[in-house]
């Protein structure tokens, strides 16, 4: 982003501002006036006071972005962990379809959410026979 002296100057100041235009002209501000007029006082505060104002702002933005992270680092974990446990889920089904006593047929195979072999479509369709012949 600029740092040109009209950086601000179309918005309406009542108009809310999306996170990162809030977060870029709090930090531009605090920064200008840190570089460039340390000492002085504006409306009636000094820099130190402004700075310990805008500090929740700024804790606020680190803690999200260190809830992302952890989220996505939750996320990754959760996808890696699923390809183990679909594994497992695999042997178990496949133990199950080859169990005499179970089966493909059986209701455990259909409790955990499997289509018995009985109760599935054959799955053949047949197209009806077309009675025209083609122009040649």
């Amino acid at each position: 982003m600029s740092t040109s002296p009209h950086l601000f100057q179309n918005r309406k100041l009542n108009m809310p501002l999306a996170p990162k235009e809030a977060y870029d002209r709090i930090t531009i501000a605090s920064n200008a006036w840190e570089n460039l007029r340390a000492t002085k006082t504006f409306a009636g505060m000094t820099l130190a006071k402004f700075q310990s104002l805008i500090a929740p702002s700024l804790t606020a933005r680190a803690t999200i972005a260190r809830l992302e992270n952890e989220l996505i680092a939750a996320q990754n974990q959760r996808d890696n962990s699923d390809k183990i446990s679909l594994e497992a889920l695999q042997l178990l089904v496949n133990a199950v379809k080859g169990d005499p006593a179970e089966g493909e047929d059986g209701e455990l195979y259909e409790a955990m959410g499997y289509v018995r072999k009985s109760e599935r479509k054959t799955g053949l369709h047949r197209a009806a026979k077309s009675m025209h012949t083609p122009n040649a």
